[in-house]
């Protein structure tokens, strides 16, 4: 049975840092494309960041680019989303997911098959 469990999100003020981490448990991880998207207050689901099963590839939405950088350690069967310069706008549930196949092509978002519980991304001074 496919797991996966978020931590690390918090209140924080604009302008600082957060890691969140996802650990994966159910199947292999390795062999897997890897995603994190969000859910703000009243909005669809918006995809962040992908990463390839090998990290060979990776993908930042344009509204988080150059602030967020998305990791994975497959010894560990861990993905990770590196937030810095955070915004009011980012503040969202976050969820980590599983994609189909190693790698995506269009929407990741069509391609999710497993969602963890998400952890919440607060903003706010």
């Amino acid at each position: 049975q496919v797991q996966l469990v978020e931590s690390g999100g918090d209140l924080v003020q604009p302008g600082g840092s957060l890691r969140l981490s996802c650990a994966a448990s159910g199947f292999i991880f390795s062999h897997y494309a890897m995603a994190w998207v969000r859910q703000a207050p009243g909005k669809g689901l918006e995809w962040v960041s992908v990463i390839s099963s090998e990290a060979y590839r990776t993908k930042i939405a344009d509204s988080v680019k150059d602030r967020f950088t998305v990791s994975r350690d497959n010894a560990k069967d861990t993905l990770y989303l590196q937030m810095t310069s955070l915004k009011p706008d980012d503040t969202a549930v976050y969820y980590c997911a599983k994609l189909r196949g190693s790698t995506w092509l269009g929407d990741p978002i069509r391609l999710i098959d497993a969602r963890g519980q998400g952890t919440q991304v607060t903003i706010s001074s």
